[in-house]
């Protein structure tokens, strides 16, 4: 073909960034050019970017290869709709963009039933090309190579998009999140547990262009820190594109030993939750940071009963954004499989520190209040101060691990103790392996014979991890085994 071609990928903005105000829009584009630079850069790609008629054109360089945009980075800012690999010709004419149009399509409709969509982008005096006639031609083109025509439901869509900068062919169209450009409306923090919930919550802000600091309240020391930054770092690699968020990691373990030492046992999961609020609003505070993010949704535990939720709340003077309030859990695992983060989320959220057998389901305010008058002066102010703060996308994973506490086989003459639940233990476990359940585990490990070699083994590796590290600073000789369930049973 003598016309010059150029190789790009087409960027739809959200619909909502169009109906918005002069001054407004502009604003909003302009940070979604600045995410959009940062995907890119993320991506090792530097390529020139053109704004136009409520799309952005990424002219891909010659020698960067891109199968499929399906998951790419360009896939992932927020403030896209839709992204298509596309090529521009530098051709107007209706006869010249028919042939173009053929020598590009013939092969992919061949054998296959197919339609033709054109469309005429920018002002209609700058395109002489007829829509409709352009689809009649290269239909009519393309139909000897083909097995037919089918408007409703074609095997292959041929697309062209006329304008004045040339016409751009492409096939597929990849969805984007929509929503607003990550930044525009300002920063929270999110409340993060590394389970389902909490990433799937702070995702959906995020689409709605909240910046987010992320707080974790660790409750399993090293290794539950290690599960939740993994998390973490998968929302800040892959979805906060303009942003470099910070996981700020508080010890909360001296805080669940004060509440089980000091206050009731059927209000201790409403009482973690206040001062986790009141954790996240110090961070708030010093991050200038306007709202605190949280995955909660209306009766999925008994902290999350409306009444238990109202009490919740007055723990802090910020406003808390609940996204999920109203959603399904299976709503929320299938957007968490979206966002790449379920498998992960499946390790973490086996963990659970305080789960009282009788729990509050309408905690009065007046007794939680008072509740609280026992927990020590100045301890979760002591405890925010000392936290750990990670910049998410610099971080190095392995930095986190404990050092000798995993083995990848079994010593002679170790315990092996299976910390799962008793109905996957009795579908198959090492033949090696007693079964005592992570929370009793938890419970009785003060009174093991500190004579023995302990390996502790669980589906994933969280807990294991978890309950060895805790009998190490015990004195126990403890390990857990590295790759959970599945590596034992390979190594057996």
């Amino acid at each position: 073909m003598g016309e010059t071609a150029t190789r790009f990928a087409l960027l739809r903005f959200a619909g909502e960034l169009s109906i918005k105000a002069r001054g407004t829009r502009a604003h909003f584009r302009r940070r979604l050019l600045q995410n959009l630079r940062d995907a890119l850069a993320a991506e090792g790609v530097n390529a020139r970017i053109e704004v136009s008629h409520e799309r952005m054109f990424v002219e891909l360089p010659g020698d960067y290869a891109v199968p499929s945009l399906r998951d790419h980075a360009l896939t992932r800012v927020f403030g896209i709709s839709s992204v298509s690999l596309a090529v521009r010709h530098a051709v107007w004419e209706t006869e010249d963009i028919v042939r173009t149009g053929a020598e590009l399509f013939r092969e992919q409709v061949r054998g296959k039933r197919f339609a033709v969509r054109a469309r005429r982008v920018g002002e209609r005096h700058t395109v002489r090309a007829e829509r409709m006639e352009v689809e009649r031609q290269l239909g009519a083109a393309l139909y000897p190579f083909a097995a037919g025509v089918d408007l409703d439901a074609p095997e292959e869509t041929v697309h062209v998009e006329l304008s004045a900068a040339g016409t751009a062919y492409f096939s597929e169209r990849s969805q984007g999140p929509g929503g607003l450009p990550l930044g525009v409306e300002g920063r929270a923090v999110s409340l993060h547990s590394g389970g389902f919930d909490s990433v799937v919550a702070a995702w959906q802000m995020q689409r709605r262009g909240v910046a987010l600091d992320h707080v974790f309240c660790n409750l399993g020391g090293a290794s539950h820190l290690r599960g939740a930054a993994r998390v973490a770092r998968v929302l800040a690699d892959r979805w906060s594109y303009g942003e470099r968020p910070l996981l700020h990691a508080i010890d909360f373990e001296p805080v669940a030993e004060a509440i089980r030492a000091h206050t009731e046992t059927r209000f201790w999961q409403v009482l973690l939750k206040r001062m986790m609020l009141r954790a996240a609003e110090a961070v708030a505070r010093e991050r200038r940071a306007i709202a605190i993010v949280t995955g909660d949704a209306v009766g999925q535990v008994s902290s999350q009963t409306l009444h238990n939720l109202a009490v919740v709340s007055r723990a802090t003077e910020l406003p808390i954004l609940r996204p999920l309030v109203g959603t399904n859990k299976d709503e929320i695992i299938e957007l968490a499989r979206r966002i790449g983060t379920a498998e992960l989320s499946k390790v973490v959220g086996e963990y659970c520190a305080m789960v009282p057998r009788r729990p509050a389901t309408r905690a009065p305010q007046d007794l939680v209040e008072a509740q609280e008058t026992r927990l020590p002066a100045g301890l979760l102010d002591d405890l925010v101060a000392k936290r750990s703060v990670l910049d998410l996308r610099a971080l190095d994973l392995d930095s986190l691990d404990v050092e000798g506490l995993a083995l990848d086989r079994l010593p002679p003459g170790a315990l092996l103790l299976d910390l799962r639940p008793v109905e996957p233990y009795r579908s198959e476990h090492h033949p090696l392996a007693l079964h005592l359940e992570f929370s009793r585990a938890l419970e009785a490990y003060p009174s093991f014979d500190r004579s023995r070699t302990y390996v502790l083994c669980c589906e994933f590796g969280l807990l294991s991890a978890h309950l060895a590290e805790r009998m190490r600073r015990d004195g126990f000789d403890a390990w857990h085994f590295t790759g959970g369930q599945r590596a034992l049973m390979r190594s057996a």
